[in-house]
């Protein structure tokens, strides 16, 4: 097997690119154990060889389609926090990063899936989204900090906020149990994470 590199000329960046974005839409379409590195490099216009040129293997491409999909999660949340300025209205904010967060799960859902059911098989998976929880919750505590917001535990409680909010994204957009009735679960995620910054 060749040596992997890393592209330099606009043309290969383009062609690694494209190869990261077949991956991207495979592995949302079938999974990423139904997907094989001929399927990807086909999906790429690209040959075999180019892939393994840029990749060690299928699960390389895993991490840079990983690293995609945690920006499009975090991009429209941290944009909200980037608008805010001080008071911080609660009442506004929570139900905003309620509604970006469960569109960014809607409009990446099968990716979620597929990416998701690996943190307990790749640590490398589960690294990467624990990253993501730490990288939220610091941003998050910046920006709140900034704008004057001194509640007691403050880290703690933008963690824990956290927790609910991707925890209601994904009943509403995963799980959907029928027996449950999703605006006053919303009304009751609201409240919670307003109180917890009373």
């Amino acid at each position: 097997m060749s040596e992997v590199r890393t592209p330099r000329q606009e043309r290969s960046i383009a062609k690694k690119k494209k190869i990261i974005e077949a991956g991207y839409e495979l592995f949302s379409k079938v999974g990423y154990y139904a997907t094989n590195t001929a399927e990807i490099a086909k999906c790429a216009g690209v040959s075999t060889g180019i892939v393994y040129g840029y990749f060690k293997d299928k699960r390389d491409i895993l991490l840079d389609v990983l690293d995609i999909y945690l920006e499009k999660v975090l991009t429209p949340v941290f944009a909200t926090f980037d608008k805010l300025s001080a008071p911080v209205d609660f009442d506004t904010l929570v139900p905003q990063i309620l509604d970006v967060t469960i569109d960014a799960h809607r409009k990446n859902a099968n990716i979620h899936e597929a990416l998701h059911a690996m943190t307990a098989s790749d640590e490398a998976v589960n690294v990467k989204f624990i990253e993501l929880e730490d990288k939220m919750t610091d941003r998050i505590l910046s920006k709140l900090t900034e704008l004057g917001v001194t509640t007691e535990a403050l880290k703690e409680k933008i963690h824990f906020a956290i927790g609910i909010v991707q925890s209601f994204a994904h009943e509403c957009i995963f799980d959907r149990h029928e027996y449950l009735d999703y605006d006053k679960m919303r009304s009751i995620c609201i409240g919670t994470i307003k109180n917890l910054f009373d």
